[in-house]
């Protein structure tokens, strides 16, 4: 018996058959190695950053984005999605991109703490500073 499918990292796997990295070329000048985003638990995807449209959610503002996580595991789960882009303010949102009633999220210094049931979807509305 080799494990269950979260052990052997299945859906890590699947994202990088489905979506291999390609080599672009680039200057011989080195460039430190940076990530946008990361997520503290392997039971939490995720799956879109996209730039957050013009309605009320965004506020008419291109400076905002809206980030897509899912729970993969079937588990519940707390997670903490960190970023290296300077946040404002951030808040969930449902998939019109509309902020949900509860308001801001708060921002930590271990980023965002969000909550997942078993394969929850959930999109976060990040405001940044220009």
């Amino acid at each position: 018996d080799a494990g269950s499918f979260q052990e052997a990292g299945v859906i890590q796997r699947a994202y990088n058959l489905n979506f291999p990295l390609h080599a672009v070329p680039a200057s011989s000048v080195q460039c430190p190695a940076w990530s946008a985003f990361s997520v503290s638990s392997p039971a939490v995807v995720l799956e879109t950053v996209k730039q957050a449209g013009a309605g009320a959610g965004a506020e008419g503002r291109p400076e905002a984005v809206v980030v897509r996580l899912y729970e993969a595991y079937g588990s519940t789960v707390t997670a903490w999605l960190q970023t290296s882009l300077p946040v404002k303010k951030a808040m969930l949102c449902d998939l019109l991109e509309r902020p949900a009633a509860q308001g801001c999220l708060p921002l930590g210094q271990q980023g965002l703490r969000l909550s997942f049931t078993p394969f929850c979807v959930l999109s976060v509305l990040l405001v940044l500073s220009q």
